[in-house]
């Protein structure tokens, strides 16, 4: 602290030239001081600030890669060798009952082979994933709700198939807030519009609104296309200060009057992130500034694009990126399955495996989640012509609820395996069989929480994720 003596050199005597350069020196560094202590205090006081989990984690961040439609899993992940033995006969358990009608069983129109020490089958659909099979655990006893994709997508991104409750992104930013303020803690990246259930597959619900997922339509490549009035072409920089912290003080002195209202600081909140993405948000978003090696790399077109987008966010910091492969449900191929599923997974695999061999490199995989799959799987069975619900070719596969895949890799996943196991048609979970709240108890886990524990009370009971169910996979973890 300065003496308001030293500002004359005493009572009586002048300011010496030693004196004075003595208190401008410390007069700057106090003023970056004040700076650096504003900016601490604001992000301590953020609902987004860091805050310690339960346990040490496993993993730090996520990247959720959603094939939102249903892939299916007897054509990627889960070799069944019995579907070309009875392709086109009836299954020897007979019809295998699901949302539509099916007929006979059909075939995998792809070629699976085993990869990696471990030796696991892959389809060639995913050849560029499938080379970093030791590094990735395969869950083929994922079993959900219902054959539908509303309750279904709900159950996988929230845990609750048909009420309002908030999704897993918004889970893991309450509990643990992010590393950069500057930037959403929680993104959902879906190119050409919205998933089937639009914003309610990352919604907050009762949580504050601070905890929400920020859409991006990741279909554009300029950054005020990528984010709506990123830049502010009438103000200054300087003059949204001044707006924003009138702003500020008004709201407080509303928010004093009443009792706490979480829009009103979710608003505020908002107002904040938006002033701080001004600068931060351009250059996470701006891919052109990767060099040419690694662009070739993930390859060309807009899955490759928003895949490095989301390495590139979560190494500055961000909780959780979330990738939608397109509007609507792209992955729901009722007809024309080895047509459709060729070209939506050639959209993506070569992105995929550049994307763990990326964090790899850069020693963030370790400390990430990555994880694969849909809402559900298909059927092993053929589906038959329903007026409404598909074209008649019977060359497709309909909603299966009873068995499917995901699989996880990084963030303390326990790779080159292969956990739990389907029928030998591959319609139903049979072998240490995984509900989604099994999933998320164990996503939980890996990133340092007890889902039984990481609770927020509301309507006058305490809510979690898993609600009263929910087991973690231990053979999962490494």
């Amino acid at each position: 602290m300065i003496d308001p003596n030293d500002l004359t050199g005493g009572a009586t005597s002048g300011c010496s030239r030693r004196a004075m350069l003595r208190m401008c020196g410390t007069g700057l560094g106090t003023l970056a001081l004040g700076e650096m202590l504003t900016q601490q205090a604001a992000a301590e006081g953020s609902p987004l600030a860091v805050r310690q989990p339960h346990f040490p984690p496993r993993a730090k961040r996520v990247i959720h890669l959603f094939m939102n439609g249903g892939p299916s899993h007897v054509d990627s992940f889960d070799y069944k060798p019995e579907l070309a033995k009875f392709d086109g006969k009836t299954a020897p358990g007979g019809n295998l009952k699901t949302e539509r009608p099916t007929g006979n069983v059909m075939g995998s129109p792809y070629k699976f082979q085993q990869y990696g020490e471990s030796g696991i089958h892959v389809s060639d659909l995913f050849p560029h994933t499938a080379e970093h099979i030791d590094d990735i655990c395969v869950i083929n006893s994922m079993h959900a709700n219902v054959p539908n994709h509303e309750p279904s997508l709900m159950l996988m991104n929230t845990g609750e198939s048909l009420q309002v409750r908030p999704s897993l992104g918004s889970w893991l930013t309450y509990g643990l807030g992010t590393e950069n303020q500057n930037l959403p803690a929680f993104i959902a990246m879906c190119p050409g519009g919205y998933p089937i259930k639009e914003s309610q597959n990352w919604q907050s619900a009762f949580l504050p609104g601070s905890y929400q997922g920020t859409y991006v339509d990741s279909s554009h490549t300029r950054i005020d296309r990528l984010i709506a009035n990123i830049n502010n072409r009438r103000i200054s920089r300087d003059a949204q200060r001044q707006q924003l912290d009138l702003l500020q003080q008004v709201n407080q002195q509303f928010a004093a009057q009443r009792e706490t209202d979480q829009r009103l600081q979710a608003r505020v909140e908002s107002f904040e992130l938006a002033y701080r993405m001004q600068s931060d948000a351009a250059d996470a978003f701006d891919v052109s500034r990767e060099p040419q090696h690694v662009l070739d790399a993930y390859g060309p077109g807009v899955q490759a694009r928003q895949i490095l987008i989301a390495r590139r966010l979560v190494e500055r910091g961000v909780r959780y990126v979330q990738l939608w492969h397109g509007a609507g449900q792209p992955w729901d191929n009722h007809d024309d399955l080895a047509t459709n599923h060729r070209r939506l997974a050639g959209q993506c695999d070569r992105a995929i495996g550049a994307l763990l061999s990326d964090l790899k490199a850069r020693g963030l995989l370790e400390d990430t989640l990555v994880i694969w799959g849909g809402e559900f799987g298909r059927t092993p069975v053929v589906e038959m012509p329903k007026e409404g619900a598909n074209q008649g070719k019977m060359n497709g596969r309909d909603h299966n609820h009873h068995g499917f895949t995901v699989w996880m890799a990084g963030g303390g996943v326990r790779g080159g395996q292969r956990y739990g196991r389907t029928d030998e048609l591959g319609f139903k979970a049979v072998e240490n069989r995984v509900h989604v709240h099994d999933l998320h108890a164990t996503i939980l886990r890996l990133m340092g929480f007890d889902h039984k524990r990481l609770t927020y009370r509301y309507a006058g009971r305490d809510f979690r994720l898993t609600d009263v169910h929910g087991r973690i996979i231990e053979d999962v973890l490494a």
